[in-house]
């Protein structure tokens, strides 16, 4: 097949769409990527991709188009000019593509809006659209603070159910998004597929928890967002100041980083190392003793099941969350963990201080997160599905 991709982002940014597209090519199909210019987490464009520089590249056999964004930056301001900067000149690129393409993929995180110049070339040169929704809209605007409710939220609820209305298949990351496509986008079940995500290959091969002296690591990695309530774990830190059995790790970067860190200023046991390669990451996993994942409490959010699960249970890490809906539910299926409420500083600290008092069960958890990953979250499965749905969309 021939596929173009659309996504606001790509290599050098840490998501797995540049993996997709790789493992794609290599199972013998062409992929040409419109993306923007690089400038997530941190929110600057990255040094060497100023002005025009690798507008046009081949990646690992992938030809990628980087269309000229505004950087995120800081504030809602400037987050809603990168969004729509994107759309703009996405648009604009693409009315002018002239290529032969089977099938377009909208890789869709936030916003939802990146879809736009995919849907509209799709329906121009009538070619099948998959969207795959690893972000729910309007639904993530809301753990950023937009009330349900709101105009603005009407008004990006109204452009949600359009995008996901306009796309010819639908596939999402966890089960929890059905009941929201169904009762809140007013979308029938059947145009629905689940296609969870799958981690790196690196991940799959980090050595097994050993035993090793206090304190025991525990490890969040990942961006430091709005939804992913940072917060939750320096306040089981503040709870746990006093147990030397325990230290708190945090890598990643995020709109939210600089306030965590104010937030644990003074406490002894907890460590940001801000935004790491993917590179550096199965070492960080390979000193960990178990990881965290935490979420805020907020309606659809809870039915999110974010990537990094799946990394942890890869790794061969047991899982600390504080989270509910379709994260809790892995969690108590792969018998890989504990996991409390979601923002529960207090059930999170006690699962914590749970497993300082029984660091046996960090190797067990592990060996039961690894054996869940493969049966349940595999690669090749993953890549067969995927374009198993492309190949269906192109008939």
């Amino acid at each position: 097949m021939k596929i173009l991709v659309v996504c606001q982002y790509y290599q050098p940014e840490p998501f797995r769409v540049s993996d997709i597209c790789t493992a794609l090519v290599q199972a013998g199909h062409e992929v040409t990527v419109v993306t923007g210019t690089p400038n997530y987490p941190e929110g600057e464009i990255y040094p060497g991709y100023e002005g025009a520089a690798h507008r046009d590249e081949v990646l690992d056999g992938v030809r990628v188009h980087r269309c000229p964004i505004h950087p995120r930056k800081q504030g809602a301001v400037h987050r809603f000019w990168n969004y729509y900067s994107f759309v703009v000149a996405s648009r604009r690129y693409l009315a002018g593509l002239r290529e032969e393409v089977d099938v377009v993929f909208v890789n869709q995180l936030s916003p939802v809006m990146m879809a736009e110049g995919a849907l509209a070339w799709a329906k121009r040169h009538g070619k099948p659209c998959v969207l795959y929704c690893l972000d729910l809209w309007p639904e993530s605007l809301i753990a950023g603070g937009i009330r349900s409710g709101s105009l603005a939220y009407r008004v990006f609820l109204s452009i949600s159910r359009r995008i996901y209305r306009s796309a010819d298949r639908i596939l999402v990351t966890s089960r929890g998004f059905f009941p929201y496509f169904r009762e809140v986008l007013g979308m029938d079940d059947g145009a629905l597929r689940y296609l969870p995500q799958y981690a790196e290959a690196q991940f799959d091969s980090v050595p097994p928890v050993e035993a090793h002296p206090a304190p025991l690591a525990f490890l969040f990695a990942g961006n430091i967002g709005e939804a992913q309530s940072v917060e939750t774990i320096v306040e089981a830190a503040r709870l746990l100041k006093e147990d030397t059995r325990v230290r708190f790790h945090i890598v990643g970067d995020g709109v939210r980083l600089e306030a965590c860190r104010a937030l644990a200023e003074g406490l002894p046991n907890i460590t940001f190392y801000g935004r790491r390669d993917i590179t550096e990451m199965p070492d960080f996993y390979a000193r960990a003793d178990a990881m965290l994942v935490t979420l805020k409490d907020s309606g659809a959010i809870s039915g999110t099941l974010p990537g990094k699960v799946q990394s942890y249970l890869a790794a061969g890490r047991a899982i600390v969350g504080a989270a509910g809906g379709e994260t809790a539910a892995v969690v108590a299926d792969a018998a890989c963990g504990l996991c409390g409420p979601a923002e529960d500083a207090a059930a999170l600290a006690a699962n914590v201080r749970a497993l300082a008092e029984d660091p046996a069960l960090l190797r067990q958890y592990g060996e039961q997160a690894r054996a869940y990953y493969r049966e349940n979250f595999r690669k090749d499965a993953f890549l067969q599905k995927l374009i198993q749905a492309l190949e269906d969309a192109c008939r």
